[in-house]
């Protein structure tokens, strides 16, 4: 497998390998393509959690159990208001 850098990033890789925390710039290649697997998966979770709470939000609209949209805001409201006097 053949891969461009930037010499910006291959500054980078150079730099992390002198500090000592690695010994090659595979080293530095193979970390940070797992820090990037990493990151995708929790956003991927991320996204799962989310559209689960809008399908129950969903739900709940299709059961007629909504709020108003005035009573939300005035609740919202409060509660920031109670967190910034403490």
């Amino acid at each position: 497998m053949d891969v461009s850098l930037t010499p910006e990033l291959e500054r980078r890789i150079v730099e992390k390998v002198e500090s000592g925390l690695y010994t090659s710039a595979s080293e530095v290649v193979r970390e940070s393509l797992r820090l990037l697997f990493e990151t995708e998966a929790l956003r991927e979770r991320r996204l799962d959690r989310l559209r689960g709470e809008i399908q129950v939000g969903i739900d709940q609209l299709d059961r007629g159990e909504a709020i108003p949209g005035e009573q939300v805001l005035t609740e919202v409201t409060e509660r920031l208001e109670r967190r910034r006097r403490t």
